[in-house]
């Protein structure tokens, strides 16, 4: 057995309610883990109602752990625009507010500089103009334990396609 440390990496995306995004990136081959939570407001430790309230400045949020060897944050981020809307200013769907807005938190200069350059591609493929923000990494927040892995959790159940529709999984 050796002693080698695995190279993992964390990644953030914003993208509306962040149960769906965090029910497509565990998907992902590569993809050691998820959290979701909220990021880049002004309050410690928010919780969800206050989040919810829209006083916060924090965003939902997804946090990925992911092992760069398996799936670039490339990968991550091109599938992070395929799961949701990109051109929505504050809200995705029926989830209306800043803390719905498209975001993504970079980790490092490199991160932000490929988000970027992912975005800047990306835009050839929609009409209306790409909002998603690109912002250095603030605190992350865990939210309550019932949020993680909530789709998951409920995919039996039958809940899922009644809260979400055509966006459940399937």
């Amino acid at each position: 057995m050796t002693d080698q440390t695995q190279n993992i990496e964390k990644a953030t995306f914003g993208a509306g309610c962040f149960w769906q995004v965090e029910a497509e990136l565990q998907k992902l081959d590569g993809v050691i883990s998820t959290a979701v939570g909220y990021e880049g407001g002004d309050v410690d430790n928010p919780t969800y109602e206050q989040v919810c309230s829209g006083t916060t400045g924090h965003v939902e949020v997804c946090e990925v752990t992911f092992d760069p060897a398996k799936v670039s944050y490339e990968d991550l981020v091109t599938r992070y625009l395929e799961i949701h809307d990109p051109t929505q200013l504050n809200r995705q769907g029926p989830d209306v507010g800043y803390q719905y807005r498209s975001v993504i938190f970079a980790h490092s200069d490199e991160q932000a500089e490929v988000a970027r350059r992912v975005l800047e591609e990306a835009q050839t493929r929609f009409s209306a103009p790409i909002v998603t923000e690109v912002e250095a990494a603030k605190p992350f927040w865990r939210a309550e334990e019932y949020h993680q892995c909530y789709l998951q959790k409920r995919q039996e159940t039958g809940l899922v396609r009644t809260l979400l529709g055509p966006l459940a999984p399937r």
